[in-house]
């Protein structure tokens, strides 16, 4: 009997450590979003400042990755576009602008799914569904770009739709349910004033002598702020924002790594191999009733939508989606319409929103539209018909790829998320010819491999011979192996130096105490010392003494 009650007990005691840790998860998450606000602060106007950069739809695109990165935030960066259409930005160039939103904003899964680094099979599953997102938005974002560039598809459906709308001002916002418990904490650690942030991106002159996002002059009877972070702010230290967006950044990393390892090591003490399979088999097993099992996905893409506007927040839902998936406990199949639901329930969100704001309410309205029906056709185009589901394949060879070459994960994260729009907004400073003559080829080339590729898997004998392999090329253009071999043997030269530096660092410690115990026990005993003088100076290296 008390074998039994000790046993509930420490279940009990698990279950609570599993919230806990989910909750600090999800502050951390917070924490993360805020970090990328303080580092961007500033810059983000820079981004908008060209108003000819911004008709290239292609730089539109890439601004709208950059700027949902720095921010953390899709709701944030589309209420940032919403702004600039307030501000006579129209409607069509601010559409690649959402599109790119909608990338920036997976992110933060794909930056999760690090902490199941050190398990290769673990870390496989969970960059294939952390990077499912990613290849589902910029499938969806290169086809629908052109769509819209050819068409102007979104601007005209969503137009038509706002065209007779009355006035939205009496409608409600959503409650946040998940913010009334996690802002007692946040909000003791860090508050920044999103107004100027908003402002510093639409380049508002009201805004241009703010020094700071973080909140000053809190209260009506104090001039000063008692959140932690308000003592690196103009009331405290005032190390400037960037500064203190790095401190944050290192403590939401450490908080959200330290909470993510916690809920995986208690998940797998909890779940019994058993019950792991029980639970596994319960969740991605299909409706068990003939003629229907295919309505199962679409199903689950309504549990990820509805869930998703519980909380509030897809990097939420997806980031606490990856561990799990890691775990085993989510197939890769079972979370890509998981994900899908979920990118639609952070547009439902956005559109409520819209629909309570006051003044230009058309337009945030139709902005909003423009990023549902953006995911509803990204749906259409690569859900349904299970031939179009490539994202699945894509992220399958990534995270074989990944559980392989584990360096390529964070080679990944920089590329697709900083220096390939980084790159893009680049050229585009120097002029869309250049930005064209470079990029043209460069697709070209990708495409013609991707074409090569599909050839070489399914029909090989229409391919002369030389092109049914790429093994005519050099090694570095076919394999990753020897950017492998390089860093591997980078590393263990660095592993090897450090280790010699510490064993000399130890050696001559212990020289050091040698040398001063042979000294006091020559003055307290010079006969004993006599018959052990050679072998000790031997050892230690000294001239020797002839007594």
């Amino acid at each position: 009997m008390m074998a039994k009650v000790k046993e509930a007990v420490v279940v009990a005691v698990k279950i609570i450590l599993l919230f806990t840790c989910l909750y600090f998860f999800i502050c951390s998450l917070s924490f993360l979003s805020d970090s990328f606000r303080m580092i961007g602060g500033r810059n983000l106007g820079a981004l908008f400042k060209n108003s000819e950069l911004l008709n290239n739809p292609v730089v539109g695109v890439m601004i709208g990755v950059l700027v949902t990165v720095l921010v953390q935030s899709s709701s944030t960066s589309t209420s940032i576009i919403v702004g600039l259409v307030a501000a006579n930005v129209p409607v069509k160039t601010a559409i690649p602008m959402i599109m790119g939103a909608n990338i920036g904003t997976s992110v933060t899964n794909t930056i999760v799914s690090f902490t199941q680094m050190s398990d290769r099979e673990e870390f496989r599953r969970a960059f294939a569904c952390a990077t499912v997102h990613d290849m589902f938005n910029w499938l969806s974002v290169i086809v629908l770009v052109l769509v819209e560039v050819c068409t102007g598809y979104l601007e005209k459906m969503t137009g038509a739709m706002v065209s007779h709308l009355g006035d939205t001002s009496n409608s409600t916002k959503p409650p946040d349910f998940l913010k009334v418990l996690t802002k007692p904490f946040t909000k003791s650690i860090v508050q920044l004033n999103k107004k100027v942030l908003k402002g510093w991106a639409t380049n508002d002159e009201k805004y241009e002598n703010s020094s700071t996002i973080l909140k000053t002059g809190c209260g009506e009877n104090s001039s000063s702020c008692t959140f932690l972070f308000a003592n690196f702010g103009p009331e405290g230290a005032d190390i400037g924002d960037s500064s203190s967006g790095i401190i944050l950044l290192v403590i939401s990393l450490v908080m959200l790594c330290g909470c993510l390892i916690g809920m995986v090591k208690i998940l797998n003490s909890l779940l019994g191999e058993k019950v792991r399979k029980i639970i596994k088999n319960g969740i991605n097993k299909d409706i068990p009733i003939k003629y229907l099992g295919w309505l199962t996905d679409y199903l689950v893409m309504l549990v990820g939508a509805g869930l998703t506007i519980i909380v509030q927040s897809s990097s939420v839902f997806t980031s606490t989606l990856t561990p799990l998936a890691g775990a085993g406990l989510v197939s890769l199949e079972r979370a890509y319409p998981l994900t899908l639901g979920s990118n639609i329930g952070t547009t439902t969100t956005s559109l409520l929103a819209a629909l309570a704001s006051k003044g230009h309410q058309k337009e945030a309205i139709q902005i909003a539209l423009v990023h549902l029906c953006f995911n509803i056709t990204g749906i259409l185009l690569f859900y349904p018909i299970p031939f179009m589901r490539w994202p699945i394949g894509m992220a399958q060879h990534l995270g074989d790829i990944t559980s392989k070459y584990r360096w390529f994960s964070i080679a990944y994260l920089l590329l697709m998320f900083f220096i390939f729009p980084a790159i893009i907004f680049g050229l585009s400073l120097a002029g869309p010819i250049v930005m064209y003559v470079v990029l043209v080829p460069v697709v070209i080339i990708i495409l013609l491999v991707i074409f090569i590729n599909l050839l070489q898997k399914y029909k090989p004998n229409i391919l002369p011979t030389i092109l049914t392999t790429w093994n005519f090329l050099p090694e570095p253009l076919r394999s990753l192996d020897p950017i492998d071999r390089t860093i591997v043997a980078a590393f263990s030269f660095i592993k090897n130096l450090c280790r010699t530096n510490s064993y000399n660092t130890d050696k001559n410690i212990n020289n050091k105490e040698e040398k001063n115990e042979y000294g006091s026990m020559k003055k307290k005993n010079p006969v004993v010392i006599t018959h052990i003088r050679h072998s000790a100076v031997d050892n230690l290296g000294f001239e020797k003494e002839v007594v």
